[in-house]
């Protein structure tokens, strides 16, 4: 059985991570956009990042352009936003797609793991969230509109 720390993506730098280097951590792993209407979770996703990190937990952000074009930079203008605008320290990565063909191997595992309302597998939109426990596996899915305040109870829980 797969588990997070199969995967690999980049990082906003170029470089290649293993996820593996967040093994034994509690992770939140969202589909960011710089210009949408949930962009402000930014700012909660850094304080929980912030509060709960040195208990074992990580946010991971990955930027997705597939929800009405609302990230269109590349990942030197999506590192710069996320720095100046939110003080941005948990892992971000390079721009994936999330759906159809070209979707990164690591979003077609988390959607299969814990499908969507109905059994849809497919991200409705930006800031789509998993929680993924230490043993690397998906606890929870959750919609875009779910506040990162509102996930520290479950995310607690784990650590």
């Amino acid at each position: 059985m797969a588990g997070i720390g199969d995967f690999s993506a980049k990082g906003l730098d170029g470089r290649e991570v293993p996820l593996a280097d967040f093994a034994g951590k509690v992770l939140l792993v969202v589909n960011t956009a710089s210009k949408c209407g949930f962009t402000p979770q930014y700012e909660g996703l850094e304080a929980l990042h912030r509060k709960l990190a040195p208990r074992g937990f990580a946010v991971l952000g990955f930027p997705c352009n597939q929800f009405g074009g609302q990230e269109p930079g590349d990942e030197a203008a999506i590192g710069a936003f996320c720095s100046t605008k939110y003080d941005v320290s948990f892992p971000m990565f390079s721009k994936v797609e999330v759906n159809g063909a070209g979707a990164h191997p690591l979003w077609r595992w988390l959607k299969g793991e814990r499908p969507g309302v109905l059994g849809t597998e497919g991200i409705k939109w930006n800031f789509t969230k998993f929680l993924v426990n230490r043993q690397g596996e998906v606890v929870e899915r959750f919609a875009p509109t779910a506040k990162p305040a509102d996930l520290e109870g479950k995310v607690a829980a784990l650590l």
